[in-house]
């Protein structure tokens, strides 16, 4: 059977699937011996086909070589630069969080970029800018609405009364000179039509005009002068007469006015022009409005009017680079138009449309338009840098490599250590596999290592070296997934599929990643465990429902109908007991997985979507606990199920008052478990008092006085007893957690850990930490709390065991680190905290490494990780405090 569903899957189309479903893939799981008859050299190249791991990407992030030295030097100059410079230098910092994968960092320091925008086109554009980034998040705003608070982010600037009129530039007379000679009234005319003008006020508009009708040629005699060849109608000439008296433009249509910004163009009559420009901007409405005038703005240098063009243009990214009208005014823009259209932030403008643009399609003629346009309006080293690079990552995926050379050549020589990645591709790409290698060697020679230049040494070296580079790779960085891929990979070519199995979850195991799930399925299916690999394609389908495998050969769905057919269908009872074994045994993705057939039934499609979102949460998947809790709302059985999602919606996204607003709303209609669950979260999140503890603990009592099933109410009872803990009342805590183990709520196990402690019986509570991990499935933070309850040497084997488990968890950095210095090897202490800084951009890393610096002595070094830290954080008070003093010891 394995042997036959690699040579098959190798090479299937989807159009084939169907009628191949039972050659590869039969129903009857206990004849299949007949499927075992290939031989091995034909198993083992189909399996070696199937598992070949594309190479990893070269990523079009700025990726400097030394994060917190970037960050700091960030944090430095927005303490010393004009607040003009600030967007340009948060918006810098945006690109090194996106780097380093820190969404919530980087969207912070774009938020950072729109509030301290000091001009109105930087602030339309980070606006745009947010805007696309939460494109999921319209329905918070409209929540927001609903509670009486308005999000400013999705709004149009009404920015032209923001703008401070420019004067007039009206030339005044000295009425007691002689100066003026002529009569005080002018006739122009217009074909058939006498418009009679106020002459010193006509003058009064410009220079030019001044000098004509005041000056020394003929019409400033003349009383009657021809203005029939200048462009302007009777109607836009009878205006311009009553602005020069009054200042202020009629109520006029739109072609009166730009006939009369024409005529302020040719005179220089900058007030005028000034009115007709904000005039305009009132009727740009529409996208096709923001196309028509745009082109009129950018002809006459109109920059208010321009900006209220790209404004409306920028509102309905990503759809408007469907349009090519809109695509040709910015791919077509000169420096002089660009300077119209976006004044001093090009760049930042650039820098959006082509984040949009690549999104969509990263090799299109559009995408490599905007970057050029990038590179154009790069004004330093560091902009320079992203804008080479990303521009030569989209020319090497156009297979443009002689171009693409040209450029990581230029952004390598500005500083960006990391194009030297797509210069090895190259070399190799012309077999040049020892040029590749030389290259990263002498990168690598030039400073310490890091994982990435590991990881890209591997691809250009075979057997045993290749595997101790990728080896090396996960040592310096373990976030990097393509190193256990291939060690996985090579596993399975040598039939050792459960010790692939192996390899793959390690990653699995702190990092959800689709291709990780993807080869896991895989290895299930060469073991024949159909309900296993059903579970990771059903996960997979959680996270991205139209997600295709086998290299995007084959849709997720149409693999999980053929896996189906080999598996025993479950009950609906069925499913909720595996729901209850697999959430007690924390397999949050067996859990997923049991949920996502569930919504295939009948059953209350709000429930099952709102656990879904719990899972993900758990899982560090937001943005698709988002999407849950959206469908949750949508699906909501009844007006107060339906509040209580909107206020998880609320309370997920930073808006606690309102969720807590939500909740009450939905106990108004009908007390439920959940409603009263949401308020007392809500409740203890946005409250420090004290008798808050008093009003919780009497919300968790109600909500478990309701209806509800085991999975929430253990929940609550493990809250109650967390509770009772902080209160000082031991004895009901440990009832509370006595309850919650009883129907099934495994992690009670730590609450009434912590009782024992608390009650000085360490044995107790370490035995307790046990039990949790022998139980749960995902144990990396049971390790990580037993080891609080362990004797020095125990708790370093914990520990130890947590950074295997997951690596991202910094508690264990920070304890060897802080011991290595009780024992006076600072130098080990500080390298035990420089190895997870290099993968990790955590406050607690570099607080403590900031500390250690300042107590050696190193003053820049811990000023350098205070301000990289502050990058992080902004308002950490502990850090700040540190920072004030490291900078007072600054020579």
């Amino acid at each position: 059977m394995r042997k036959l569903f690699f040579s098959e899957l190798s090479s299937c189309k989807e159009t084939k699937l169907h009628a191949a479903t039972h050659s590869w893939l039969p129903l009857d799981k206990g004849k299949l011996s007949k499927f075992t008859a290939h031989s091995s050299s034909s198993s083992s190249s189909s399996i070696e086909s199937l598992m070949k791991m594309p190479e990893p990407a070269v990523l079009p992030h700025f990726k400097p070589a030394d994060y917190v030295d970037i960050l700091a030097q960030i944090h430095e100059e927005l303490e010393y630069c004009p607040p003009d410079d600030r967007s340009c230098l948060y918006l810098l910092q945006f690109q090194v969080f996106r780097g380093l994968g820190e969404t919530k960092l980087s969207r912070r320091s774009l938020q950072a970029a729109w509030e301290k925008a000091s001009t109105i086109h930087e602030k339309l554009i980070f606006g745009a800018w947010l805007k696309y980034e939460k494109r999921g998040e319209q329905p918070i705003s409209d929540l927001l609405g609903s509670c009486g608070k308005c999000s400013q982010e999705f709004k149009l600037l009404d920015f032209v009364s923001q703008i401070s009129a420019e004067s007039h530039g009206m030339i005044s007379y000295d009425d007691e000179s002689d100066e003026f000679q002529g009569s005080s009234v002018v006739h122009l005319r217009i074909r058939d039509d006498m418009i009679a003008c106020d002459r010193r006020k006509l003058s009064a508009l410009s220079t030019p005009l001044y000098a004509m009708l005041n000056g020394g040629f003929r019409e400033s005699y003349l009383e009657v002068i021809d203005m029939s060849r200048n462009g302007i109608s009777p109607i836009g000439m009878r205006a311009i007469s009553k602005f020069s008296l009054s200042g202020r433009l009629p109520y006029l249509s739109a072609e009166a006015i730009l006939e009369m910004l024409d005529f302020a163009n040719k005179f220089c009559c900058k007030g005028l022009k000034d009115a007709c420009e904000r005039k305009l901007a009132s009727f740009v409405s529409s996208r096709q409005d923001a196309i028509d005038f745009m082109e009129c703005a950018i002809e006459l240098g109109c920059s208010i009017l321009a900006a209220s063009c790209l404004q409306v243009l920028l509102n309905e990214l990503p759809e408007c680079l469907n349009d090519e009208q809109v695509v040709r005014i910015f791919s077509s823009a000169n420096k002089q138009q660009r300077s119209t259209m976006a004044g001093n932030a090009s760049f930042s403008l650039y820098c959006l449309l082509s984040e949009v643009s690549m999104s969509i399609s990263a090799t299109s003629d559009v995408t490599i338009s905007f970057l050029e346009k990038l590179v154009d309006s790069a004004s330093d080293s560091r902009q320079k840098q992203l804008s080479l690079h990303q521009l030569a990552c989209m020319r090497l995926l156009r297979k443009d490599h002689t171009e693409a050379e040209r450029l990581f050549n230029a952004a390598f020589t500005a500083g960006h250590l990391y194009s030297v990645v797509g210069l090895a591709r190259l070399a190799s790409l012309r077999s040049n596999r020892h040029f590749s290698l030389k290259l990263l060697d002498s990168v690598m020679s030039s400073r310490w290592p890091l994982g990435w230049m590991y990881q890209e040494r591997a691809l250009y070296l075979d057997g045993d070296s290749k595997l101790e580079n990728l080896n090396k790779a996960t040592e310096l960085d373990p976030t990097l997934t393509y190193p256990y891929m291939v060690r996985a990979a090579s596993l399975m070519k040598r039939q050792s599929v459960e010790a692939a199995l192996m390899e793959i979850n390690r990653i699995l195991g702190f990092k959800l990643v689709l291709e990780c799930l993807e080869l896991r399925f895989c290895c299930y299916l060469a073991l024949e465990d159909y309900r296993a690999a059903l579970c990771d394609v059903q996960a997979i389908l959680t996270l991205a429902p139209d997600y295709r495998m086998i290299g995007g050969r084959v849709a997720a769905k149409q693999l999980r109908m053929l896996v189906m057919e080999n598996v025993e269908q479950w009950t609906t009872a069925d499913c909720w007991m595996q729901l209850y074994d697999r959430w007690s045994s924390v397999d949050d993705i067996g859990s997923l997985s049991v949920i996502y057939q569930m919504l295939e039934s009948d059953a209350a499609k709000g429930v099952l979507y709102f656990r879904q979102s719990l899972l993900l949460l758990r899982l560090n998947c937001p943005e698709a606990a988002m999407r849950s809790l959206q469908l949750a709302r949508e699906h909501a059985s009844s007006q107060h199920e339906r509040l209580v999602y909107e206020g998880w919606i609320l309370y997920d996204t930073g808006h606690c008052e309102e969720g807590l607003q939500k909740a009450e709303a939905s106990i108004a209609i009908q007390r439920s478990f959940e409603a009263f669950f949401l308020k007392a979260y809500a409740l203890a999140d946005s409250s420090l008092e004290p008798s808050t503890s008093a009003t919780v603990v009497s919300l968790l009592e109600d909500a478990l006085r309701c209806p509800s099933d085991r999975l929430r109410k253990g929940q609550a009872l493990n809250n109650l007893g967390s509770v009772y803990v902080d209160c000082g009342k031991l004895d009901l805590a440990a009832e509370c957690y006595i309850n919650a183990l009883k129907i099934g709520h495994t992690r009670a196990h730590q609450g009434l850990a912590r009782v024992h402690f608390l009650r000085n019986n360490r044995t107790g509570a370490f035995e307790e930490m046990t039990k949790l991990i022998e139980k749960a499935r995902s144990n990396a933070s049971a390790y990580e709390k037993r080891s609080e309850y362990c004797d020095r040497d125990l708790t370093k084997a914990d520990l130890q065991m947590v950074t295997k488990l997951d690596p991202l968890r910094v508690y264990p950095y920070r304890y060897r680190a802080a011991v290595l210095m009780d024992n006076h090897k600072e130098k080990d202490a500080i390298s035990e905290l420089t190895k997870a800084i290099a993968f990790k951009a955590d406050l607690n890393l570099l607080h403590l490494r900031a500390a250690f610096h300042e107590h050696v002595g190193d003053i820049s070094g811990a000023l350098r990780d205070c301000r990289a830290a502050l990058s992080v954080d902004p308002n950490h008070q502990e850090m700040l405090e540190l920072h004030h003093r490291v900078n007072s010891q600054e020579p």
